[in-house]
């Protein structure tokens, strides 16, 4: 195999952090390379200079055997690298043509353009229609619109990051199939991503990335999702473990749910009905923007019930707000971290009042008790294994992961009777995931019921007892996870309402 790209000895440096420390690999025509390491391993750093966003403080790059020194991303399309993003840059407005337009430094008149793009969409197994509004399309088919904008370029390396991270299952086949016409070509792929399974199923070779720096280069076809997934962390994975029985009484009754969001752009929620139990984890999946966030605030009690109810316990919560409902025990905590789980500007002890106040009887004569305030705080902080200097740090300075870690432990310890959580472990590294999914499995085990809401399947396949997916707002009739199939999931996510949901 011939060298296609080779990179030698980057390192790129930001005020306080080596984002990449003397990184080299090399990638060969027609190879599909992964790129792996987890949040702040330097893989964004990486491609961006790749692909002209950034330009190295030291090393160097060859592309086909000159040099290749990228000064801004049309430079980069110019030698033949394109890179479809993880957050999609598109005007929803506009059509599939009118978008794909916008991404060309020349375009062609429309009519001819929207011909290119019918004839590639078809070569690649990929059907799209450019008249089509950008706004009317699903997540995958909004992915499909930067691919084609890049295949129309006709690159020589494809760069990928997290690319199926809003697809199905059967979504996640189509693009694996595109992704190997395109390698018969001799197009390379870099291919970015955190689930290990795809890497093997799908990659010739891969490079491991922790804190910057180049740990290990691997087969994936010859290496296992959990050896890849050590090699990135840097230490033995607990493999997250469930006790506890049967599941007990109904504590969660949702009945006949209607709710309209008062943002545009929102998820109209349509007759959602589910019962949890006690010991119970509900796992609900889906593609993002189809309602996670609406049922999160409805179950929670910050978004009004409108038609439907909502028992909890026995008793009609929809009318209550979210204290109310924290005070009985229905606790939550929502997808986005800053600035909705967490204040960015407040301090960890700030914010575990936020949310801990009443189940934790943090108060005395109606005043905050700081002192007790701040040992919950440092017991969330030593308990979840949350990297800071101490309680008093503002929850912005932290990372992503350490938030996650810190919000979550936040209302485990608050021993809730019911616990709803949208993407639990998102962006923080696979030993820290393991150890948030053991805690929920734990809180579970004691007598809680769970609903986990995750776009991570292999996640919620991993803790759940019952499954359901949202689509448009709709949610399937849940059904054991013991035994379901990565077809049937698919065809759940994508919003086979009808098929048969016994079992």
């Amino acid at each position: 195999m011939t060298e296609l790209l080779k990179v030698v000895g980057l390192t790129r440096e930001y005020p306080g952090v080596r984002a990449n420390d003397d990184v080299s690999f090399s990638i060969g025509t027609g190879e599909v390379h992964a790129l792996l390491g987890e949040n702040g391993a330097g893989k964004s750093t990486l491609v961006k200079m790749i692909y002209g966003l950034e330009k190295p403080d030291a090393g160097f790059m060859k592309l086909r055997g000159g040099s290749y020194a990228p000064p801004n991303p049309q430079a980069a399309r110019a030698a033949g690298v394109a890179m479809v993003f993880q957050h999609f840059s598109l005007f929803e407005a506009l059509n599939v043509a009118e978008n794909v337009a916008l991404g060309m430094e020349n375009p062609p008149k429309m009519s001819d353009l929207a011909a290119s793009i019918r004839e590639v969409s078809e070569n690649y197994g990929l059907p799209l229609d450019p008249d089509r509004i950008v706004g009317d399309l699903s997540a995958g088919e909004r992915q499909r619109v930067e691919i084609i904008r890049c295949l129309l370029q006709d690159p020589k390396l494809l760069i990928m990051d997290e690319p199926t991270s809003v697809l199905t299952p059967q979504e996640v086949e189509i693009l694996f199939k595109t992704l190997r016409k395109l390698q018969s070509e001799g197009t390379s792929i870099l291919y970015i991503s955190h689930k290990l399974e795809e890497i093997r199923a799908l990659c010739d070779g891969a490079t491991i990335l922790r804190l910057g720096k180049v740990v290990g280069i691997c087969d994936p076809k010859a290496t296992t999702a959990r050896e890849m997934a050590e090699m990135m962390v840097g230490q033995t994975l607990h493999v997250p473990t469930r006790e506890g029985g049967e599941a007990g009484e109904v504590l969660l009754d949702v009945q006949g749910l209607n709710f309209v969001p008062s943002n545009p752009f929102g998820t109209r929620l349509k007759d959602v009905s589910l019962r949890l139990r006690a010991g119970e984890v509900l796992g609900i999946g889906g593609v993002a923007g189809n309602g996670q966030d609406e049922l999160l605030s409805v179950l929670s009690g910050e978004a009004k019930t409108g038609k439907g109810s909502v028992i909890f316990d026995k008793q009609d919560v929809s009318h209550m707000g979210p204290n109310a409902r924290r005070r009985i025990g229905l606790l939550a905590a929502p997808e986005e971290r800053l600035g909705h789980a967490a204040a960015p500007n407040m301090s960890l002890t700030e914010n575990t009042a936020l949310t801990a106040t009443i189940r934790k009887k943090l108060t005395k004569s109606n005043f905050l008790n700081w002192k007790k305030t701040e040992e919950f705080a440092r017991e969330i902080i030593e308990k979840f294994d949350v990297r800071t200097p101490g309680p008093g740090s503002a929850a912005r300075s932290l990372s992503g992961g350490n938030l996650q870690k810190f919000v979550i432990g936040r209302e485990v310890l608050q021993a809730p009777k019911v616990l709803v959580v949208n993407q639990p472990t998102w962006g923080v590294d696979a030993a820290a995931a393991a150890a948030i999914r053991q805690a929920l499995l734990d809180l579970a085990a004691q007598g809680a019921g769970l609903i986990v809401i995750s776009q991570d399947l292999d996640e919620l396949m991993e803790i759940s007892d019952h499954f359901a997916a949202l689509n448009e707002g709709t949610l399937t009739a849940p059904r054991p996870a013991k035994g379901l199939s990565v077809e049937e999931i698919g065809l759940m996510m994508g919003g086979a309402h009808d098929m048969e949901m016994a079992g």
